[in-house]
């Protein structure tokens, strides 16, 4: 008898607590709850954990070894699992060699359509693959950029060499460098270099036959700063140092390519044609245009590769991704982006009864687009499969078979089942997600007043039609507008146009020894608090120290490589997984050992630990609403919206002047709930006199906001143009006001 339910006992991964639950097969069920209260937990660490590993074991050793690598949730019984495929936010990864068109193989049947039918003949499909030697242009190895040397970054004009205007590293007053142009006699160094001629300035930066025009002659030896500075940093073979990297990070850009012009291809590829344009034509052109003008291709050889790579564009397109091209570096993508492109290979499959996993689907998508992303949820379920769903939006909720709850609060307050029913049922609930259902933040009628603005001037990024737009200072702006209008465009074009820090969602950390001990800087004095109660060096409280359990170096587990069979680790049978030595755990604070203090809470911790410092470091995350996590809960574990906030905390923790702040979509991952705690958090930075300037479809965000300015009207093409600047109050006409007008309910 076929399984109709996935039946699970006893789940005990991460938070959950001893969880029991039956989900019906063959529907759409969203799982909701505060942010840490452990869905993910369930969803993904648990059933999506062991279907993949369980799939795993079907194959032979020689393949499992490559495949992805699954964790075994902790839990009595799992039945009526599926093959797994995990849809999740995290960004395509990839180089700059990877493409929409690479990652979606749409490439692969554009390189094979110019290798058929171009005109002129070049040769096969290779010959039109920028990653290939024999498609990819010489000059830029098929990058389509080019490092170049930034001059312009150089020179601090109204300082005199004397002064340090050669800013440079190693150029300084009285180093060796310094005095290759200070001391020959052909420059004043005591003279701002604004007061020098023209002449003098090229000659400093470039010798040659600039250096030749000046009244006294250099040495026959003399090298211009911008040939020292290729030499040294550009033109070796050496490992590159640190010092070495952040120099040329500062005073190098990427421009395209002189001989390509950003098409990757060399000169045969890109001369040939296909219904009138050449292939890097065809990698411009928005996804929605290039399907239309394949309809032109009618070679019947070819039309098999047309039909494929037709249905695959119109995929993308239903999913509100046709204002992408094929040439779009994936890592430019967002992660909402990413997200969408990775579903395109499942529409048009055969498979059935498979379990979709997705997390939070509509991150990137404005309320006008969520209908493109529940139409397709919608799609795949009918077709026979199960899909889960991961997600705060009451959109998603609305379409939903049926929907979870896990909870009541975050950490070790959840983990339990609250709820499980339809929409209907949960809105009469009494759960947090059926308390924030009924709110509603109210539109700001008081909004702060500025002092003075920022202006982006003459932008041309990506889309966008040349603007220049002042954004006001010292208050909370929200940037707008339909996925693609040009948003994060303009985001980007302001962050390289004037000085600001960009809090994203990218991982805080890559080492597993990073938690929110170090992160927040606290080991020191909490190993010093432990010292001060023992009377023991405070190096005995460091699991990489003197007090580590030596069995397993303060590690806790010991790991045994299986070779073929996954590598297992098991619990240190000296120290039980408590890394120190009996002596070091002996010592106690307020009742709690040194390793207990990883199992704590944030918010348990500021309550039990007595020091000042410690407090205050942990009391920024808290403001974040992070106090949930385990201080000894590995950073990369964190979401890309619990990434966003604890960077936000250390920005809380560490600003000192007024700075401009750039955030992309920070309600990413959030409850409705918390995000009332995200927009005190924003007013806490406006309130310091910082500047903060957000990329938001988040509508409870939008009605907060002191000023927004709205781009548009369309993705792509069809948008990068400002619709309307300045108070939210005053929005209407367009797409953005519609969705804040029809939302009756809280913020999508």
């Amino acid at each position: 008898m076929p399984q109709h339910i996935i039946r699970i006992r006893g789940a005990r991964t991460n938070n959950l607590k001893c969880l029991d639950v039956d989900l019906p097969r063959g529907r759409l069920i969203v799982f909701v709850g505060v942010s840490g209260s452990g869905k993910s937990s369930l969803v993904f660490d648990t059933i999506a954990a062991e279907a993949g590993h369980q799939l795993n074991e079907t194959f032979p050793p020689f393949a499992r070894n490559r495949l992805p690598k699954w964790t075994r949730p902790e839990t009595d019984e799992i039945e009526g699992l599926s093959p797994v495929v995990l849809i999740d936010q995290r960004r395509i990864g990839g180089n700059a060699r990877s493409t929409v068109g690479t990652i979606t193989d749409a490439w692969t049947y554009l390189r094979l359509l110019f290798s058929r039918v171009g005109s002129p003949y070049v040769g096969e499909s290779t010959r039109f693959s920028f990653n290939d030697p024999a498609g990819m242009c010489p000059t830029c190895s098929g990058l389509g950029e080019v490092v170049v040397t930034a001059v312009e970054r150089f020179l601090d004009l109204d300082r005199s060499l004397a002064e340090g205007a050669i800013l440079l590293p190693g150029f300084g007053t009285g180093g060796y460098w310094y005095s290759q142009y200070a001391d020959i006699g052909c420059f004043e160094p005591g003279t701002p270099l604004r007061d020098w001629t023209e002449g003098e300035r090229q000659a400093l930066l470039h010798g040659g036959e600039h250096a030749a025009g000046l009244g006294t002659r250099p040495p026959k030896d003399y090298e211009g700063v911008v040939q020292r500075f290729e030499r040294i940093y550009l033109h070796t073979s050496d490992n590159l140092s640190d010092r070495k990297r952040e120099a040329i990070e500062r005073f190098t850009r990427s421009d395209v390519c002189p001989d390509c012009r950003g098409e990757r291809l060399n000169e045969a590829a890109r001369t040939a044609t296909v219904a009138g344009h050449t292939i890097g034509e065809m990698a411009r052109m928005e996804i929605t245009e290039l399907a239309t003008l394949l309809e032109r291709v009618t070679d019947l050889a070819v039309a098999p590769v047309v039909a494929a790579l037709t249905d695959r564009l119109r995929a993308m397109d239903t999913i509100g991704l046709g204002y992408l091209h094929l040439g779009r570096a994936t890592t430019t993508l967002s992660g909402g982006e990413s997200q969408r492109i990775k579903t395109v290979k499942h529409l048009g499959s055969s498979l059935v009864e498979m379990l979709y996993v997705f997390d939070e689907p509509t991150v990137g998508l404005h309320p006008h687009d969520i209908t493109s992303m529940t139409t397709l949820l919608r799609r795949l379920r009918d077709k026979g499969n199960t899909v889960l769903v991961v997600e705060h939006d009451p959109a998603v909720m609305a379409i939903a078979d049926q929907i979870v709850e896990i909870g009541p609060d975050a950490g070790t307050d959840g983990g339990q089942l609250v709820f499980q029913g339809t929409f209907e049922e949960l809105r009469k609930s009494r759960t947090a997600t059926a308390s924030a259902l009924g709110d509603r933040t109210p539109v700001t009628t008081g909004p702060r007043t500025p002092s003075g603005a920022i202006t982006v001037a003459n932008a041309t990024r990506n889309n966008l039609k040349n603007l220049t737009v002042d954004l006001p200072a010292t208050v909370l702006t929200v940037l707008t507008g339909v996925a693609g209008s040009g948003k994060s465009s303009l985001a980007a074009e302001l962050a390289a146009q004037h000085p600001a820090v960009v809090i994203d969602q990218k991982p805080v950390s890559t080492n597993r020894r990073s938690t929110p001990i170090t992160y927040t800087g606290i080991a020191a004095p909490i190993r010093k608090l432990f010292a001060k109660h023992s009377g023991l060096p405070a190096g005995f409280f460091s699991a990489n120290s003197a007090g580590a359990c030596p069995d397993c170096a303060g590690l806790g587990v010991i790991y045994t490589d299986l070779a073929f069979m996954d590598g297992r680790e098991t619990v240190c049978e000296t120290c039980r997984g408590r890394r120190f030595t009996d002596e070091v755990l002996r010592h106690r604070v307020n009742g709690l050992s040194i390793a207990d203090i990883d199992d704590l809470t944030v918010t348990d911790t500021i309550g039990l630990l007595p020091d000042k410092q410690i407090r205050r470091a942990l009391h920024h995350l808290e403001r974040v609403g992070l106090g949930y996590l385990r201080l000894g809960q590995p950073l990369t574990t964190l979401s890309g919206g619990e990434c966003q906030r604890a960077k936000i905390a250390k920005q809380l923790r560490d600003a000192a002047e007024p700075a401009l702040y750039i955030l992309d979509e920070p309600t990413t991952g959030l409850h409705l709930r918390d995000i009332t705690v995200l927009l005190g958090v924003l007013d806490q930075l406006v309130d310091q006199g910082h500047t903060v300037v957000v990329i938001e479809h988040n509508l409870d965000v939008i009605r907060h906001a002191d000023w927004v300015i709205d781009l548009g009207p369309g993705p792509g093409r069809h948008g990068g143009n400002v619709l309307y600047q300045g108070t939210v109050a005053q929005l209407e006409g367009t797409t953005t006001a519609a969705a804040l007008r029809d939302h009756l309910g809280p913020a999508s």
